[in-house]
């Protein structure tokens, strides 16, 4: 097989960044719950108590594992398995489609396919590059669970379980790649098919059979449709069953044999989805640059919106929920008090909820960005540039989506949470208020990781799309987990989302409000400026 050993030497060495990045982060994401859980869940008691109300409340089980017991183990595993998994894949399907379709965009896999090397050859050392870093994934975050204390057997289930989920959307991004001619396309059906599966095991475990003590829960049959359901069934520091891995990896094999077979069927730079053909005469909006890029973002524009519409139905939903858990579990009232500083019950469940949805926003608005980098490096930028519009004006185009995206994300998260309080038995329209305000806040800090990534863009244009999201990322961990995990408050507010606007017992609280506005208006001048300078810089 020749070249292999040289090509697996090129993935390695390409992603010697990234990977550790995805495979030390889900480690810490499980240290950190650890620790979490032992300061507000220490006792047997308020552990059998929230597993009570997740069971009697099955909302709570679409954002949550497969309970199993309320030993500490199988409690961690309940609260946090679902989104190691989510991490694996999301880092193994961006893997696959990098180093397949994202190779054959810019005709570096025709090069290569031009030498002894041929055409399978890269796919096979992108399949072993894609095992690697999820074995990578798998150790470390077992190697973090048993430094906790936890039982060695739980613990590389746990992470051979969420690594083994990992391999079946290193599968997936494998056969998106030979079905879409972009990378985008590519990614997009990637992300896709991983958040319609991990809902499918969210609505299969709230469909399932609880015990009779409320404490455990089988699966209905939905979750069997989801490699997440798969992974959450091998049930770490409870079951410990291996034969869900096995399958996991039965299908993740099967994935690949069929990419293999499918790339050499098709030619080089082609896709089995064709694109579709454009009208001969574009409609006279999409003459100005602004018109284009939303054409260009809008798909994925509605996504997230969504994503805010479903995130404000259940908030609204669940604010219920949390007050009948935190009226007989002091443990979960301590957290509400700690994430919302001694608001009411149905006001600490806004703002947990609406601090989610500014992590959507946020992705939304970087997402935009993100495509300006893509057409960049596509040179589909070149030929709108050699026209009237100029660098500054074309990069405003995307700011000015990016940032219209953020607001209609939130504005979806508010007619969500609107049909919500309808449809309760008995609403209470004043939180409606309390929506309006937190929503409105995430804007603001949703619009700082817009123009912060814009700013990268200027500066270091080939940074964009891994450091954007990586922000992304942290203000996920320090905005939505920070305050849980014990983290001081200056750490936890270096996050945007834990600095915006929020609602408090005692009224509105804008502290952070001005600080953002300000961010916001340097980082968009300051990128604007920079850009009228900046010359292209292609795919490297």
């Amino acid at each position: 097989m020749s070249g292999f050993g040289a090509l697996l030497a090129q993935r390695l060495r390409r992603d010697r960044v990234q990977v550790p990045m995805w495979a030390v982060g889900t480690a810490l994401l499980a240290l950190l719950t650890y620790v979490g859980v032992h300061q507000s869940f220490g006792t047997a008691a308020d552990r059998m108590a929230l597993l009570a109300t997740a069971a009697a409340n099955p909302v709570v089980l679409l954002f949550r594992g497969l309970p199993s017991g309320p030993d500490e183990g199988a409690f961690v595993a309940f609260l946090i398995f679902p989104f190691l998994a989510m991490l694996a894949a999301f880092m193994s399907s961006f893997l696959a489609v990098r180093h397949t379709r994202g190779e054959e965009e810019p005709g570096r896999a025709e090069l290569v396919a031009g030498t002894p090397a041929g055409r399978t050859t890269p796919l096979l050392a992108t399949i072993a590059h894609g095992v690697l870093a999820n074995a990578v994934l798998a150790v470390l975050t077992a190697l973090a669970l048993v430094a906790c204390g936890f039982p060695g057997p739980g613990s590389w289930i746990a992470g051979v379980g969420a690594a083994a989920v990992g391999l079946v959307f290193l599968g997936v991004g494998l056969v998106a790649a030979q079905a879409f001619s972009t990378s985008r396309g590519a990614n997009a059906l990637g992300v896709w098919v991983l958040l319609v599966t991990y809902l499918l095991c969210g609505i299969g475990n709230a469909l399932g059979t609880p015990s009779a003590d409320l404490q455990r829960i089988e699966s209905s049959w939905l979750t069997w449709v989801s490699p997440f359901g798969w992974g959450e069934n091998t049930r770490p520091f409870a079951d410990d069953a291996v034969w869900p891995i096995v399958l996991c990896a039965a299908v993740a094999a099967v994935l690949a044999g069929v990419a293999v077979v499918l790339q050499a069927t098709r030619d080089v730079g082609a896709g089995f989805v064709d694109e579709r053909p454009g009208r001969v005469h574009a409609r006279p909006v999409l003459a100005t640059p602004l018109a284009l890029v939303w054409r260009l973002t809008w798909p994925g524009i509605v996504g997230w919106i969504v994503g805010g519409v479903l995130t404000g139905v259940i908030a609204t939903k669940l604010a219920s929920v949390l007050g009948q858990a935190a009226s007989a579990l002091p443990s979960v009232q301590a957290i509400l008090d700690a994430l919302t500083k001694d608001g009411s019950l149905a006001q600490g469940a806004i703002v947990i909820f609406f601090t989610m949805l500014g992590i959507l926003a946020a992705a939304c608005g970087v997402q935009v960005v993100c495509r300006a980098r893509q057409e960049e490096a596509h040179g589909t930028a070149e030929p709108v540039l050699s026209s009237a519009v100029d660098r500054v004006r074309w990069l405003a185009g995307y700011v000015a989506v990016g940032f219209a995206g953020i607001v209609l994300v939130i504005a979806g998260a508010v007619v969500g949470a609107t049909a919500g309080l309808a449809t309760l038995p008995a609403p209470d329209w004043t939180l409606l208020g309390d929506v309006l305000v937190t929503g409105g806040g995430q804007v603001a800090a949703a619009s700082v990781f817009l123009v912060v990534t814009a700013l990268v863009f200027v500066v270091a244009p080939r940074l964009t799309i891994p450091l954007g999201w990586t922000l992304v990322a942290l203000g996920m961990i320090l905005g939505l987990f920070g305050a849980l995990f014990g983290f001081p408050d200056w750490l936890v507010h270096l996050a945007p989302i834990a600095d915006a606007p929020t609602v408090t017992g005692a009224g509105v609280d804008l502290n952070g409000l001005w600080w953002l506005v300000l961010a916001v208006v340097v980082g968009a001048a300051a990128s604007l400026a920079l850009m009228r300078r900046r010359e292209l810089a292609p795919a490297g």
